[in-house]
């Protein structure tokens, strides 16, 4: 991912990550898949693939690993998401995490408010227990 970040525009690392969820999540492949396919299917430099074995980028992922916790806090896991408050000051908090993909309009609603309850200082957590596996819907 860092590679890609590095050297490719921002729209790579979308169709990456985007990739390996689909692979991950709707095939259940769980990292048993060509990494060379994955950048291949989302038009990439072959290149990427040694950084998987670069410990060069090691302290990159350590740091914004670092970034996202000093935001969010130890106690949690990923996705970190980061905005700036209404002061210009950086927050960050984990999740959105749902169970199933929702229609446009449901989502725009949860990711303004997750904006909204992130950036209200303040705010501290929302959490329940879930009660219901995922469900990933068709494969993009």
């Amino acid at each position: 991912m860092e590679s890609i970040r590095e050297i490719e525009e921002d729209e790579a690392v979308q169709s990456y990550y985007w990739e390996l969820g689909r692979r991950i999540h709707h095939d259940r492949d769980f990292l048993d898949f060509d990494l060379k396919d994955v950048l291949n299917s989302i038009g990439v430099s072959e290149q990427h693939l040694a950084a998987y074995e670069d410990s060069s980028f090691d302290e990159q992922i350590r740091s914004r690993m670092d970034e996202g916790i000093e935001l969010a806090g130890d106690d949690i896991g990923t996705p970190i998401i980061a905005f700036n408050d209404t002061q210009g000051e950086k927050v960050g908090i984990f999740g959105p995490v749902i169970t199933r993909v929702l229609e446009q309009e449901e989502s725009l609603k949860i990711w303004d408010s997750v904006v909204t309850l992130t950036t209200t200082p303040g705010f501290w957590e929302l959490k329940r227990t879930r009660k219901e596996g995922p469900d990933f819907g068709e494969r993009p």
